[in-house]
């Protein structure tokens, strides 16, 4: 008999969220011991059209789109890919995964999320360690106004890890002749300079240095770096801001052209190219692999996993980053160039509760080491072509989406155990008693008597 699972996830949105729920469903789509049931759930104002039901594999997934009110039975399984403070547990078995936190410390409403849940699957060993290690007072205020410590709130259930698989079919080295696309076409005609860096994600708000992936700051070392060099390099940014229109669009512009006037003075300033909006994994790959993209780079205050630091790595560019979160697991000091910093307060603006809390810290990389590093690899990026080309293939063969697909079952196996089938109950059937119908048996009871 088939075990049901329900999965809840915003399935439908372009979001790293999107892409990670996708990838866990793709994996377990084609078992024939389980139903499976999904929930679209919506994920901020990123756009819910992502599937396309001409895409068999997303035909299969829209198939099994419900709501919340066609779910009649409790699902053996239930499996919440979201935020923690947002789990469900309406399941015999409940399985929440989430990317969970790009700061030293969790929110306790994401403690109390995880604790809800049998299982909690996150994709680094940076964002389980950081669940693991965090721990809150319980504080009770007292009649007399004091204050009293009444127990503590800390993850007590079982946290596994568990990376966000690529798609290695597409991620991967590609030849010239492979990048014939109108889209390459376009990237060729786009880029005018043969030797660029890429940064790929989402500018969020906030003054400079707050946005997490802190593109502003890169932009201004990338700027300081090669402002009036005889040949400078460029820095393409793919990205969008809260969505992907046209509005965004010239609010990111504005944005790049006010870091350039703190260089108004210089001679000769280094190109910068926007590439706003979608893109299918086709194109990424394609911008990956372009032969004028020579690395990936990336000041980023944290990850919980960083999928595009692992995308570009694939496709064998070299990678610079920040030297903290959970990028770490996959990116090393010998194949990598990574970023001195520090942890500092996240600034007031970028707290959100129950996102991000105080007393969060998150990393703020050294702006002296940005423009080091963005300069060496320029002068010796002959030899980390090599190392970027020796670690892509360490992590195109460690981080696919099979391997992915592989670990995910046998925990799902392994959940699948520990819930008893539903077996049917066989009743003796009632037989004729001397040619008749059976009947109820009357009970006599004796009469009773008034004791004095």
């Amino acid at each position: 008999m088939k075990k049901s699972v329900v999965m809840v996830a915003p399935f439908n949105t372009r979001s790293g969220y999107g892409d990670h729920a996708r990838s866990i469903f793709y994996s377990i789509m084609d078992r024939k011991d389980i139903d499976i049931k999904c929930i679209d759930v919506k994920w901020g104002s990123t756009p819910r059209n992502h599937l396309k039901p001409e895409v068999p594999r997303h035909k299969k997934l829209l198939d099994t789109f419900v709501n919340q009110q066609e779910i009649k039975q409790q699902p053996d399984v239930y499996i919440d890919i979201r935020i923690p403070n947002e789990f469900g547990n309406g399941g015999k078995f409940n399985i929440g995964v989430t990317a969970g936190v790009e700061t030293n410390v969790v929110s306790p409403e994401f403690i109390a999320g995880m604790n809800n849940m049998n299982l909690n699957i996150v994709p680094s060993n940076f964002t389980a360690n950081t669940f693991k290690n965090c721990s809150y007072d319980q504080i009770k205020d007292m009649p007399d106004g004091s204050k009293q410590k009444t127990g503590q709130v800390s993850l007590q259930k079982p946290i596994s890890v568990l990376f966000e698989g690529v798609d290695t079919d597409v991620y991967k080295p590609l030849e010239p002749k492979d990048l014939t696309s109108d889209f390459s076409k376009e990237l060729d005609g786009l880029i005018k300079e043969n030797f660029a860096y890429l940064h790929v994600g989402q500018w969020t708000r906030g003054k400079y240095g707050e946005d997490r992936k802190n593109i502003p700051l890169l932009i201004k070392c990338f700027l300081q770096a090669f402002t009036n060099h005889p040949a400078p390099p460029a820095l393409v940014l793919k990205t969008s801001g809260a969505d992907f229109s046209i509005l965004d669009r010239e609010e990111t512009i504005k944005n790049i052209e006010n870091i350039k006037k703190q260089f108004a003075s210089a001679d000769r300033l280094p190109s910068i190219y926007l590439i706003h909006g979608d893109l299918t994994i086709e194109q990424m790959s394609h911008l990956y692999n372009n032969p004028k993209i020579k690395c990936f780079i990336s000041c980023t205050h944290g990850e919980g996993f960083g999928r595009p630091l692992l995308e570009a790595s694939c496709c064998g560019l070299p990678v610079i980053a920040s030297k903290w979160s959970g990028h770490l697991d996959f990116l090393n000091e010998n194949d990598s160039l990574l970023i001195e910093g520090h942890l500092k307060d996240v600034p007031e603006g970028q707290l959100w509760k129950p996102i991000i809390v105080k007393p969060s810290k998150w990393f703020n990389p050294t702006e002296a080491d940005v423009i080091r590093k963005v300069r060496m690899f320029h002068k010796k990026h002959s030899l980390f072509i090599k190392k970027g080309k020796r670690l892509g293939k360490k992590n195109h063969r460690e981080y696919s989406l099979d391997k992915m697909a592989i670990q995910f079952n046998k925990i799902l196996d392994n959940v699948l155990k520990q819930i008893p089938s539903a077996v049917s109950l066989k009743l003796p059937k009632l037989k004729k008693v001397d040619g008749k119908k059976p009947q109820n048996a009357t009970i006599k009871l004796p009469k009773l008597k008034k004791v004095t």
